[in-house]
C-alpha cells in the first residue's frame, strides 16, 4: 500500500510540474541541453545527412551552414547525378555535376534559386532546433502540456508563426526528465487558421551527434500524422 501511494504521488507530482512550468522556461531548458555552451548563434560546421526512402536509392547531402558568413551550401548525390546549390550572402550558386549552370540547363533539371532557399531554411531550420525556436515570429504557447506520444510522456510545446513566416502549426515533444527533443510534429491550417487533422507529418528523433557542440538527433524518421505511414529516414553521419 505505502508503494503504492508514492507511485501516486510521484506522478500526480510530475503533472503538477507539467501544469507549472511555463514555455519559455520549457524552451531555455531544451536549449540547454542541445546547445549547453551557446553554439549556435555562431554556427560554423559541415556534416553529412543520408536519406533513405521506401523504392528509392540513397541521397547522401553534404550540407555547410556558416551563420556569421551568411553562406549555405549542400552537395547531393543519388545514382549518379550530383547537384550543388549554394546561397551566399543572398546570392545563388548551382552546379550540375560538377559544372556551373545557367538558367536554361537549371530550369530543363528542375534546379532553381528558391529551391536553393527552401533547402537552406530546411536544413537550418530542423538541425538548429530547438534554438531556432527564439526566431522573431516564432509564437510559443502560453501552456505546456503533458502526453503520451506512442507510449513515452512527454512535455508538449506548441508553436506558431506569424503570417509572414509560416501557416503551420507545430508541436515539440521533449523528455520531462533531460529535456530532449525527441518528437515533433506539424499540422496544416484552413483559410481560418484551423488545423487540418489529416495533415501533416510526425517526426521521431533518436539518437544524438555532436556538431560544433550541438547535440543534434542523430536519427530523423518521418511519418504521416493521417495514417502513420512511413515517408523516410534522415541520419547524420561521420564523415
Amino acid at each position: 500500500m505505502k508503494f503504492i501511494f508514492t507511485i501516486i504521488i510521484l506522478s500526480t507530482s510530475l503533472h503538477c510540474i507539467a501544469q507549472n512550468i511555463s514555455s519559455e522556461e520549457l524552451l531555455n531548458h531544451a536549449i540547454s541541453h542541445h546547445d549547453p555552451k551557446g553554439n549556435w548563434k555562431a554556427f560554423k560546421a559541415q556534416f553529412i545527412v543520408e536519406m533513405t526512402t521506401p523504392n528509392a536509392s540513397k541521397r547522401i547531402s553534404n550540407i555547410r551552414i556558416d551563420l556569421p558568413k551568411e553562406h549555405f551550401s549542400v552537395k547531393a548525390t543519388r545514382d549518379t547525378t550530383t547537384t550543388v546549390y549554394t546561397i551566399s550572402k543572398e546570392k545563388c550558386y548551382m552546379v550540375l555535376n560538377g559544372k556551373d549552370i545557367d538558367s536554361v540547363t537549371a530550369k530543363a533539371n528542375n534546379m532553381s534559386c528558391e529551391r536553393a532557399e527552401l533547402y537552406k531554411n530546411y536544413y537550418t531550420y530542423l538541425y538548429g532546433l530547438p534554438m531556432k525556436l527564439k526566431d522573431s515570429g516564432t509564437n510559443l504557447d502560453k501552456t505546456v502540456e503533458k502526453k503520451s506520444f506512442k507510449g513515452k510522456d512527454y512535455w508538449v510545446l506548441k508553436v506558431t508563426y506569424d503570417e509572414t513566416v509560416g501557416s503551420d502549426v507545430w508541436y515539440f515533444y521533449f523528455n520531462p526528465e533531460t529535456y530532449a527533443m525527441e518528437v515533433y510534429q506539424f499540422y496544416k491550417t484552413d483559410e481560418n487558421g484551423n488545423i487540418k487533422p489529416e495533415s501533416g507529418e510526425y517526426i521521431l528523433l533518436s539518437e544524438e551527434m555532436i556538431v560544433n557542440g550541438i547535440k543534434m538527433p542523430k536519427v530523423r524518421a518521418w511519418y504521416y500524422n493521417k495514417d502513420d505511414k512511413y515517408l523516410g529516414t534522415d541520419t547524420l553521419v561521420e564523415k
